[in-house]
């Protein structure tokens, strides 16, 4: 009995403990799972397509912008701010060779998404594709919110989402042309998760926009797709999520990937969901995540569990068993 507690208690003192060996096990798997960020799709396979994108001038946006603009699309990026996007546009023009169109839009504002997608149509003709990336949010306790503050993020992602489409989608529906519609949802969507509050409200209400049109305006020709990406780096997401750097060191520790996702995985991604590649694949959200969603497994901790321990333990539970058989 008396070494039985010696074990059970040398494995619970590992257990609170924090495990270099777990770290040194999550940094062999991230060498398993390297990124590759080349084109996934075959060159110019959207050439003759037009995509805009909310939220084109920086992080994902831009990232997806730049990935569609290499397959030979013709891009529009829009946003609040007209000269990051018009530098952006620059840079992905000397990088790509293809056009690519700033065009100021607040997705807050219905007036401002009419005009910016007026002078979208005079360009290029209504768009092929449409990416909802426009996002906005930051960490803090729920009882510290204003309702401006939660007005601010829901207008953002959820309004603003749902009035780009409703516009593109009725003029789209009038002209009798179809699309590929893909917004940027969240793991935590799904979930829900403290301190981010009208985030997670405002992203589940997108998912929930993207799988009822996906049944709804199927009739329309136009598909409807989302993915939710786990921790991926962004300057501007990550100064308001992550500002002092614990969250990206924890992230990567609890990842089964063991590392973050790059921008140009999430690009590959949306380039498939939006390709002609992808025509039966609608009504979905694609958690694309390094595993985070299926690490949080009740028993999925044990991770940090030596063979050493698994011995311990295992000697334990025979033990235990022989002492219960022993009773009947």
């Amino acid at each position: 009995m008396a070494s039985s507690r010696v074990l059970q208690r040398k494995v619970l003192d590992f257990a609170r403990k924090p495990s270099q060996i777990n770290a040194i096990s999550r940094a062999m798997s991230s060498s398993k799972f390297p990124a590759r960020l080349d084109p996934m799709l075959p060159s110019g396979c959207f050439a003759n397509k037009t995509a805009l994108i909310t939220g084109g001038g920086t992080g994902l946006g831009k990232g997806m912008a730049e990935m569609l603009s290499r397959l030979g699309a013709t891009v529009v990026i829009a946003s609040r701010r007209l000269d990051v996007l018009q530098k952006t546009a620059e840079e992905l023009h000397q990088t790509t060779k293809n056009e690519v169109f700033p065009v100021q839009m607040d997705v807050r504002d219905p007036e401002a998404i009419k005009n910016a997608v007026d002078t979208c149509v005079e360009e290029f003709g209504l768009p092929d594709i449409v990416i909802n990336n426009a996002a906005g949010n930051f960490i803090s306790p729920t009882e510290r919110l204003s309702p401006n503050a939660w007005r601010t993020i829901v207008d953002i992602v959820l309004n603003g989402t749902a009035y780009v489409t409703l516009d593109i989608g009725k003029r789209l529906i009038e002209a009798g042309k179809g699309c590929n519609f893909l917004a940027i949802s969240t793991v935590y969507a799904a979930t829900g998760s403290g301190f981010v509050v009208p985030s997670a409200a405002a992203k589940a209400g997108v998912e929930t926009l993207t799988k009822s049109l996906s049944a709804e305006w199927a009739r329309y020709g136009m598909r409807f797709n989302a993915i939710a990406p786990g921790p991926i780096e962004t300057e501007g997401a990550f100064s308001r999520l992550d500002p002092t750097g614990a969250f990206k060191e924890e992230a990567i520790n609890n990842l089964p990937s063991a590392r973050l996702g790059e921008i140009n995985e999430l690009a590959n991604l949306a380039a498939y969901l939006v390709s002609d590649y992808s025509s039966w694949l609608t009504g979905q959200v694609i958690n694309f995540d390094g595993g985070e969603t299926v690490s949080r497994g009740e028993f999925t901790g044990l991770l940090k569990v030596t063979n050493e321990q698994w011995d311990m333990m295992e000697a334990m539970i025979r033990k235990s068993s022989k002492s219960q058989k022993s009773k009947l």
